[in-house]
């Protein structure tokens, strides 16, 4: 596996890769690697002739310092995990942004809702991000997990608006043996708040489970959900909501697909977690 840190030099990896018609396809990611991530580079590995994982901390998609700063990192582990799977190009870059950057990439609409709505300019930066990838990279594919379904929803919105030529694959949640959704924060846990996380699941499943056709029910789901999850001592729901998918707006009659998501703090550390659900 070729470890790559500078720009230019992934370029012209890629563009010789591709002037040999080598099918090429990208994971991007923060690292801290779990199966989640691996699922995806996998699925890359199996489709693809050449994959490329990147692994950046992205300093503009952090709200608050504190969470940047905490975020688990461990590239030694990152590395033998990509390695052992046959990934063949891990770009590992010290910064993506020069010091006068001043160009921002911003979905509309899409990101005034869930995460987006309480995480102010957090997508804003996930866009950018994502759109230095592709430009850099130049992929056939590239691979997202459901987990972060608005974050999935925004870029394909961002390949659709601007033109890029790449295919979106979107790869189920990949989860813990009791239901929790594998996260980096994950290991930010506190032991109790570990044994309660998949509480969080549960509620998400009793509101795709009991939701009437007519959604008449939705809010009443809601509540309950929120207040079950606030019983248990040191947790904070941020937000639970059943949108359309993949639009995110307040469904109605011609819904097709609900995204059922939630955002809920275990302390400090912030889980998210969805369910798609057919009509």
């Amino acid at each position: 596996m070729e470890i790559i840190q500078n720009v230019d030099s992934l370029r012209n990896r890629v563009e010789f890769l591709r002037k040999e018609r080598k099918y090429i396809g990208l994971v991007p990611t923060m690292g801290y690697f779990h199966d989640g991530h691996l699922n995806l580079m996998r699925l890359s590995v199996s489709e693809c002739d050449v994959t490329v994982v990147s692994n950046y901390v992205n300093p503009a998609q952090f709200d608050r310092r504190d969470d940047l700063e905490s975020y688990p990192i461990n590239f030694e582990r990152d590395k033998a995990l990509a390695e052992e799977i046959g990934v063949d190009i891990m770009f590992y870059p010290q910064t993506l942004y020069q010091s006068d950057h001043k160009t921002w990439v911003t979905v509309e609409k899409l990101t005034d809702v869930l995460c987006g709505r309480s995480r102010p300019g957090h997508f804003k930066g996930v866009a950018t991000v994502v759109c230095k990838l592709f430009n850099i990279v130049n992929p056939h594919v590239a691979y997202f997990g459901q987990k972060d379904a608005q974050q999935a929803a925004v870029i394909e919105q961002m390949i659709k608006d601007l033109n890029f030529d790449i295919r979106l694959v979107l790869s189920p949640i990949i989860r813990e043996h009791d239901g929790l959704a594998m996260s980096s924060r994950n290991v930010q846990l506190t032991p109790e708040h570990r044994k309660k996380a998949p509480v969080f699941y549960e509620q998400l499943q009793l509101i795709d489970k009991k939701l009437l056709p007519d959604l008449s029910n939705k809010e009443m789901l809601i509540e309950q959900a929120k207040k079950t999850l606030e019983n248990i001592p040191g947790v904070r729901v941020d937000y639970i909501e059943v949108l359309s998918w993949p639009h995110l707006e307040i469904p109605d009659k011609t819904s097709h697909r609900l995204l059922i998501a939630g955002a809920v703090f275990f302390g400090n550390v912030r889980l998210i977690d969805n369910i798609i659900k057919e009509l």
